[in-house]
């Protein structure tokens, strides 16, 4: 499974644990991921996605699902996030 936000399109990133005597060795840090189910009204349905915990405060403070995604720019949401957003605003029209 793809450890990446399907709304936001956040991935892993790449890093350095340094010890106690400074030896450096590689890691990655990993966006918390969790399973939503989001009520689209619009689309009349709910929608199950794997977000990240950031992507979901920022649709409860948007006010749900459809109004996030109609306030998005389109370069910043992930390609599954415009193929909803342009199903919400068919809906919408």
């Amino acid at each position: 499974m793809p450890k990446h936000c399907q709304l936001t399109g956040k991935t892993s990133k790449a890093g350095r644990r340094v010890s106690h005597s400074n030896v450096k060795t590689p890691r990655r840090f990993q966006p918390n991921l969790q399973r939503a189910h989001l009520q689209s009204s619009a689309l009349r349905r709910s929608i199950s996605l794997r977000i990240c915990t950031r992507a979901l405060r920022s649709v409860q403070k948007h006010g749900g699902l459809d109004n996030f995604l109609i306030h998005s720019d389109d370069a910043r949401l992930a390609p599954e996030a415009l193929k909803l957003k342009r199903q919400v605003q068919k809906a919408l029209h």
